[in-house]
């Protein structure tokens, strides 16, 4: 009899991770940047949600219906108990993807998304999740998929079967699954410094091993230790979408859209003289050596003229939540660091420091006598967007619905930080998604919410929190041993929280 699992780890859970890409008010930008229309999602569903943190972000956070599935009874349990309240909760199954794909109750999407799942399961799974998009993404929906991809992974694979080969022949030996990747870890070294042939000739597979040392056990079991794991070329993804009648509408991540910090002018000019869309990014990859792809595809993409897109361009809002002195003014591609241009940035970043929402048009005419132009704008807030710095911003009447929603999301992850940091995330009804939030954070915010007004109450109830569960502030990588320091050291964060971040916190309906 096959396992439940079906080869997919289970033993160790997954991550508490968030992931914006998986937030359709993203595509907006995204969409417009490369020419398309976008779609209004009324409808959504995640396919593999994990712990469930994205899709019941998006649920409370959005006016979107969202469902989703993950098979592991284990993390849909947590993630049904994440979601509270059924008003507009996401619904949420335990089911395999032929089970769950196979429903007869479930509405046609205008977004469905998959994070990383293509790349973990069998060539069988891959076929129900394609006829699934097939049947029910809707026409001018979109999916957002990523997955590994060559030739990135093309030095490294070979390590990975190694790795699973060795924690496959210690499966019997009754090591727990932490203690197997150790091992796999330990004995991969080894076969380097036996002076192995393949580690000379792929002389970066030392240092990239090493740095998986540095990993959490949980990301590394579920990244490398599946028993399925292709990374698949964007070629033979093409091949896949087509057949769904999907067309490729530019990556969900932002730079990647930004030629100036991934690619040299000779490469930008040969890439240009490829007709072939796909072709074209097949090329591309080589040129970046990427390893993780984050795509969006449409269904019957309709290209917008020239004005329309301009004109949809200046109404999209967004608002800054990031601190404007800690905003970096730079950006990260394959090409290294690349800096921003402070005559650019500096007047827009002017325009977004009171942590408001402003329309691409507010800016626009806000900078046009700093002799900058729209397309100064858009390059500038995708820039600012792949950083972080920026979110788009839902329409008021969609954050005033979704804001009771959101309040008592984030009063359930309240009480969770009194006793775990393992979600570092806070739903906000103003973008529709999250904003990190760490554990510090989260503990000032349920002081706040349970009517402590100063910093001086979160700190004494911070602190007292801590004494009881036996716990310390780490500082500068070492817990804080003397309690009159750990209170002084309390103190000052609570204070930086109420200066810095709190009035984000507020401007994003996040209280």
């Amino acid at each position: 009899m096959q396992a439940w699992s079906d080869g997919y780890m289970t033993e160790v859970e997954y991550t508490y991770g968030y992931y914006t890409e998986l937030n359709p008010l993203r595509t907006r930008l995204a969409l417009l940047n490369a020419g398309y229309a976008y779609p209004e999602v009324h409808t959504a569903c995640e396919l593999g949600f994990g712990q469930g943190l994205s899709v019941n972000i998006h649920g409370a956070a959005s006016n979107a219906e969202w469902f989703g599935t993950d098979f592991n009874p284990t993390q849909a349990n947590f993630a049904k108990d994440l979601s509270g309240s059924p008003e507009r909760a996401a619904r949420l199954f335990d089911e395999s993807f032929d089970a769950f794909c196979s429903r007869v109750d479930l509405p046609d999407f205008d977004f469905i998304g998959l994070h990383g799942i293509w790349s973990w399961v069998s060539d069988a799974n891959r076929a129900v999740i394609a006829d699934f998009i097939k049947r029910k993404l809707k026409v001018g929906g979109v999916l957002y998929i990523s997955y590994n991809t060559q030739p990135g992974w093309a030095a490294l694979a070979p390590m990975r079967d190694l790795l699973t080969g060795f924690c496959d022949a210690l499966a019997a030996s009754g090591l727990h699954t932490a203690q197997r990747i150790g091992a796999s870890l330990d004995f991969a070294e080894k076969v380097l410094d036996s002076g192995a042939l393949y580690g000379k000739a792929n002389p970066t597979v030392a240092v990239q091993l090493k740095r998986l040392r540095s990993q959490p056990t949980n990301y590394l079991a579920h990244e490398y230790f599946n028993r399925d794991w292709v990374p698949m070329a964007f070629s033979r993804m093409g091949d896949w979408m087509e057949s769904l009648k999907l067309q490729f509408a530019g990556s969900a991540h932002y730079l990647d859209q930004i030629n100036g910090i991934n690619l040299s002018a000779d490469q930008a000019r040969l890439l240009e003289e490829i007709p072939d869309w796909r072709f074209r990014e097949s090329v591309k990859d080589f040129m970046v050596n990427q390893r993780f792809r984050r795509d969006y595809w449409i269904k019957g993409g309709r290209r917008l003229s020239p004005f329309e897109r301009t004109d949809r361009l200046r109404v999209q809002r967004v608002i800054l939540v990031t601190p404007p002195d800690q905003v970096k003014l730079q950006a990260n591609g394959p090409l290294g660091s690349a800096t921003l241009k402070e005559e650019i940035y500096c007047p827009i970043l002017d325009v977004l420091t009171d942590h408001q929402p402003h329309s691409l048009s507010d800016i626009e005419k806000a900078v046009a006598g700093k002799g900058l132009q729209l397309a100064h704008v858009v390059e500038a807030i995708m820039v600012l967007a792949g950083n972080g710095n920026i979110y788009s911003v839902q329409d008021d009447e969609v954050i005033r619905k979704a804001k009771p929603a959101t309040d008592a999301f984030n009063a359930r992850l309240y009480e969770k930080a009194r006793y775990s940091a393992d979600i570092a995330y806070l739903a906000s009804p103003v973008t529709g998604g999250a904003l990190s939030a760490n554990r510090f954070e989260q503990l000032a915010l349920l002081a706040r919410r349970s009517g402590m007004k100063q910093p001086s109450e979160w700190t004494r109830y911070i602190a007292d929190l801590m004494v009881a569960q036996n716990q310390r502030i780490v500082k500068d990588g070492k817990p804080i041993e003397s309690a009159a320091e750990q209170f002084e050291e309390i103190g000052n964060r609570a204070a930086e929280f109420a200066r810095v971040r709190e009035p984000i916190f507020r401007a994003l309906g996040i209280e």
